[in-house]
């Protein structure tokens, strides 16, 4: 299988490349991220270019943008998506990865829109227990920024945390413990899916359309809080 992982620079995008790394099987042509045109960053995380582009030189692994209009409708987003799935089958690619937990009607929807591009989807962490699995990614030496928090279901003093194991021990029990419902989203920035460390600090926390964000900003030479 020649694998090409989508990439939302989260720590279920980065265990998943991990998983797939151990699988004879799959060769990893490549990452593809979408892009929030107007700001420059990583759509719904809000992670900036930049840091992309740095997690993407740790794993040593090609990186495709697509950049999409703000706003955007689901139109244009799976336009942008069959468009790229087409074009990376042409390549020689037969599957695109998903870091999806157990989502069934996100799954069904990923499935629907490879429809006839030559990509099949691939989803290597599919039920996976979620607790159990956060225990497990954390403890290989994951680590990650909390970017954004839903403060309809989680603390907004999450955001700009660290996802570390005393972290995930603390969760409460209502909160999903990869925050698969949306409750929060990562940056990855350290794990044995890197080669190095992605430098980088939290700064400041902007409350935006019912989200709280935690602007990530790149740290060369910064100390890593792993």
């Amino acid at each position: 299988m020649r694998v090409i992982l989508s990439w939302s620079s989260g720590k279920d995008s980065a265990w998943a490349l991990e998983v797939l790394r151990g699988d004879p099987e799959v060769e990893i042509a490549g990452l593809v991220c979408t892009l929030n045109e107007a700001f420059d960053r990583v759509a719904m995380h809000g992670v900036r270019r930049a840091l992309v582009e740095a997690q993407a030189r740790a794993a040593g692994l090609p990186l495709r943008l697509l950049p999409l209009p703000w706003p955007c409708s689901n139109e244009t987003y799976e336009a942008a998506i069959r468009a790229f799935a087409c074009e990376a089958a042409r390549e020689g690619a037969t599957h695109l990865a998903f870091g999806d937990l157990y989502l069934e009607d996100v799954r069904r929807y990923r499935e629907r829109l490879l429809e006839g591009t030559g990509l099949r989807p691939l989803f290597p962490l599919w039920g996976r227990e979620t607790r159990a699995l956060a225990a497990e990614m954390t403890a290989a030496g994951l680590r990650a920024w909390i970017v954004c928090v839903d403060p309809r279901q989680a603390p907004r003093e999450w955001a700009g945390r660290l996802y570390d194991p005393a972290f995930v021990a603390a969760l409460p029990p209502a909160v999903d413990a990869c925050g698969e419902r949306g409750e929060f989203h990562t940056f990855a920035f350290a794990g044995p899916m890197f080669s190095a460390p992605v430098a980088a600090r939290a700064g400041e926390t902007v409350e935006r359309d019912g989200f709280v964000w935690a602007d990530l900003q790149p740290d060369p030479g910064g100390a890593c809080p792993c």
